[in-house]
């Protein structure tokens, strides 16, 4: 028999039914504001690096320099620091505003007034990896060396670990490597509009559980230096203040939700830009019902009222033997639950939903002899397949999905 295919990719999550996640205070919505602080940890030849930087600026078209420092950029990357920054901070602390610090461990190192005004203001500075480079290419031993040697300088600097984690330009072992380090949360996900448990490494493999905070990259004023973006603050402030509305709407009845606000120094820190901040500050605090907590904040909450409980069954994980044992005699014909265990299933199919897909996918590519006598294992659907099989396989269908809840409850 061929070896199973599995899809390691989520495309439930949490399906129709999300958790409550009973914010406190039951507020409506949880809004969660991010600084990326990275002036001074991007691509420089100042920092050993092989280019310039190319990302995140106000050159359009931006690319990286081999071999030479670009001066335009980086005297951009330094208004973040020098000016942007203090703009950013002045207003959250006048707004009462608690941020999360995505720091780059290179960067906080080079910009000590920043990290105590940091500090001074009750930000959590969690990080954002040792530099502000693309990892994609970098090999997984290398990685790992640059998380622990981030988490190092972090401590030195701060004065205390990092707690949470988000590197950003990331390669596909970033989140199997940061999971193993036992942060309260890692944010390299972009997937979801609630914190998650994660047990597996994207690749199949199965991880510690680890905590997911997703982060944005929509609601960010990264699209300032985006093609496709926001070309005046009207924009953003826009863009921000639908999005909260329509969560805010949402978040009735259980179906609250979470916002994360993405920010940069160099970006939003502009004058003609932080008056839009500014306007969406102002308008959330317009309306009862909302939490604004730090990431941290948000992984305690969650750790404690949605601790990880890991799912009765999930059939995407079983062995054939497993497989058939479990779901052969749903039909009186194990050959389906055979077939079945031998499609492209992953965790979408390990809901009753899902799995019943699967089954229905078999049945209906079934020759018509092995289709009619599978039906006949069913006699209260033998009337109905003499007349019409893809009416006696909707009924069959519709009874097997509470079978199914029953088994995977």
């Amino acid at each position: 028999m061929k070896a199973p295919r599995r899809y390691a990719r989520d495309m439930r999550g949490y399906g129709p039914d999300k958790p409550d996640p009973k914010w406190p205070g039951g507020a409506r919505i949880c809004v969660q504001i991010v600084v990326n602080y990275e002036e001074g940890g991007e691509n420089s030849l100042l920092h050993g690096d092989a280019a310039s930087e190319g990302f995140l600026s106000e050159i359009p078209g931006a690319l990286p320099w081999p071999g030479q420092r670009h001066w335009n950029m980086e005297s951009i990357y330094e208004y973040g620091a020098r000016a942007g920054f203090w703009r950013v901070h002045r207003l959250l602390t006048e707004m009462r505003a608690p941020a999360t610090v995505y720091g780059v461990a290179t960067a906080l190192a080079r910009s000590p007034e920043q990290v105590a005004a940091m500090k001074a203001a009750g930000w959590e500075i969690a990080s954002h990896g040792l530099k502000w480079i693309d990892h994609r290419d970098m090999s997984p031993e290398e990685e790992a060396r640059q998380i622990r040697e981030a988490v190092r300088l972090h401590r030195e600097v701060v004065g205390e670990p990092p707690r949470g984690w988000y590197t950003g330009r990331t390669s596909v072992n970033t989140v199997r490597l940061t999971a193993a380090e036992g942060f309260d949360y890692i944010s390299d996900t972009y997937d979801d509009d609630l914190p998650y448990w994660l047990d597996h490494d994207g690749h199949g493999n199965p991880l510690k559980p680890q905590l997911v905070i997703p982060y944005t990259l929509d609601a960010n004023d990264m699209r300032f230096a985006t093609p496709q973006g926001f070309n005046s603050g009207d924009q953003f402030f826009a863009y921000l203040r639908d999005s909260f509305d329509a969560l805010y709407a949402e978040g009735v009845g259980g179906r609250a939700s979470m916002m994360s606000v993405g920010l940069h120094c160099r970006l939003i820190g502009r004058p003609g830009r932080i008056v839009a901040l500014r306007r969406f500050l102002e308008h959330v605090r317009k309306h009862p019902g909302v939490w604004i907590p730090t990431r941290l904040e948000i992984a305690n909450h969650w750790r404690e009222v949605h601790p990880h409980h890991p799912p009765h069954m999930r059939p995407s994980r079983m062995d054939r033997a497993e497989f058939v044992a479990w779901f052969g005699g749903l039909f009186g014909a194990p050959w389906v639950a055979e077939r079945a265990f031998l499609l492209e299933l992953g965790p979408a199919h390990d809901s009753p939903v899902g799995l019943l897909s699967a089954f229905m996918r078999v049945l209906r590519a079934a020759p018509a002899v092995e289709l009619r006598a599978a039906l006949e294992g069913q006699p209260e659907l033998a009337l109905i397949q003499k007349a019409d099989s893809a009416a006696a396989l909707a009924e069959l269908e519709a009874r097997l999905l509470p079978r199914l809840r029953d088994f995977m409850s």
